[in-house]
């Protein structure tokens, strides 16, 4: 790994405007398979159909490992990475500082956004594959300042955000991969073979292996959904810890009061699983969600379909060989079927920023916070960082730190004192006041 920081301290932004080349950024640039260099390099001057914006927070993604192992083997990086290297980060959100002509009508000075980085722009670096944080020299997550191309905004796919904080808005892309695997299950009435999108109003759902990161956000999102719920809701994990932890943030008695019936069952302390969630049910459920690749958990969705039952592997696996056994008895007699989602479209961002702004709050997701001086280690080492979502303010100079530990290290750091005692208040989470704290008092990268 190289993890070189060739910047000096700037001690603030301004636009281009009337100069000969572009603003300062600093960001986070892939280069090849677990190269990654936190540099300081001029953008472009902003052109008319660009929008220059300032990035404030992003989320770390298990995609983003994925590219950043793979280097140029990735789908979406482009073979000249090394030549012209990508800024890496695809969940983020900031403010617009400066706007073309030609989108002055949209966005303005001041706007809040988010982005929805499948564009899927077949004149992008690597054709129809293009992305943010994956694909482009001047754009990504991890980065002070970026340049919003036309790729983007010709799609609608820079979206302007209302709510609260900046968190939320970089945490809407994650949410919007939940909504459209809601939005993606379907099922049929007796008698006719038209497909009715959507989980079952009133039916009964499982999502197993469901307390991890985008367990979370699932839950979260179907409780407070307005439109159509079920009216069971069994969430599994075989990690005690993590299940406490997930009904602590989302207890039984606020599902409860939004019409359902939730329950967290550990299946790791279950001779048999499958019959104890068939009891549950009273026999099957309508729509079941699979949160990690693991084959026992696909064999153990599929065993508890009921008729017209909907399997959504929602885990992306990295291995292609990936598979396991299910019961085409069930297919053909019982009519279960099996759908897979991978990300949400434009459609589905809107809807998560329109939660969002209706009070969705999607701080259980994260588990850690840090600068962006630790966006290259932590991304490499990903996959060995327990917890949720790693929350990254590209302006400041921190490390990476579990929000578990604030107290422990406020005991020598008095910034991390503050902002323990602020998210006590929150059970522990992440929090708009103790993101507006850390904004004005942690130091800047």
């Amino acid at each position: 790994m190289k993890n070189t920081n060739n910047t000096q301290p700037t001690s603030s932004f301004s636009s281009p405007s009337g100069r000969s080349g572009g603003a300062l950024t600093k960001a986070v640039r892939l280069y090849g398979k677990k190269d990654l260099r936190l540099e300081e390099f001029e953008l472009p001057q902003v052109k008319d159909d660009e929008i220059l914006a300032k990035v404030v927070s992003d989320s770390i993604c298990m995609s983003s490992y994925k590219a950043a192992t793979q280097g140029t083997d990735h789908k979406r990086v482009p073979n000249d990475a090394a030549e012209n290297p990508i800024i890496i980060g695809h969940e983020f959100a900031g403010e617009i500082v400066e706007v073309g002509a030609q989108w002055q009508h949209k966005f303005k000075s001041g706007q809040k956004f988010s982005i929805q980085p499948a564009i899927y722009y077949e004149d992008g670096p690597v054709g129809i594959l293009s992305a943010p944080g994956y694909s482009y020299q001047n754009i990504g997550g991890d980065a002070t300042h970026v340049i919003i191309p036309k790729d983007v905004l010709i799609q609608d796919c820079l979206l302007a955000y209302d709510g609260p904080g900046f968190y939320p808005a970089s945490l809407s892309e994650p949410l919007s991969c939940v909504i459209g695997a809601m939005h993606a299950n379907y099922h049929t009435t007796p008698g006719s073979y038209i497909h009715q999108m959507e989980i079952k109003q009133g039916g009964k759902m499982a999502i197993l292996a469901g307390v991890g990161p985008m367990g979370l956000a699932a839950i979260n999102y179907v409780i407070t959904r307005e439109d159509r719920k079920p009216s069971l809701m069994v969430v599994t994990d075989i990690a005690q810890d993590r299940l406490d932890r997930a009904a602590d943030i989302f207890p039984t008695e606020w599902a409860k009061e939004n019409g359902i019936e939730l329950i967290y069952l550990n299946t790791g302390d279950i001779e048999n699983p499958v019959e104890k969630l068939k009891e549950i049910s009273g026999g099957g459920y309508d729509d079941v969600f699979v949160f990690a690749p693991v084959a026992p958990v696909v064999e153990q969705a599929d065993a508890i379909l009921g008729h017209d039952g909907c399997l959504n592997f929602f885990a992306g696996p990295s291995n292609p060989e990936f598979s396991a056994k299910l019961n085409f008895y069930n297919v053909h007699y019982a009519y279960t079927h099996i759908v897979g989602t991978s990300g949400g479209n434009n459609d589905d961002m809107v809807e998560a920023l329109d939660c969002m702004s209706k009070g969705l709050d999607p701080a259980g997701l994260i588990t850690h916070v840090g600068g962006l001086n630790a966006v290259a280690e932590t991304t490499l080492n990903l996959p060995n960082i327990p917890g949720g979502k790693k929350l990254i303010y590209t302006h400041k100079n921190l490390p990476l730190a579990a929000i578990s530990d604030f107290e422990e290290m406020g005991k020598t750091n008095p910034l991390y004192a503050e902002l323990a005692k602020l998210v006590a208040k929150t059970k522990g989470l992440w929090n708009v006041e103790a993101e507006e704290y850390l904004l004005a008092n942690a130091p800047e990268i």
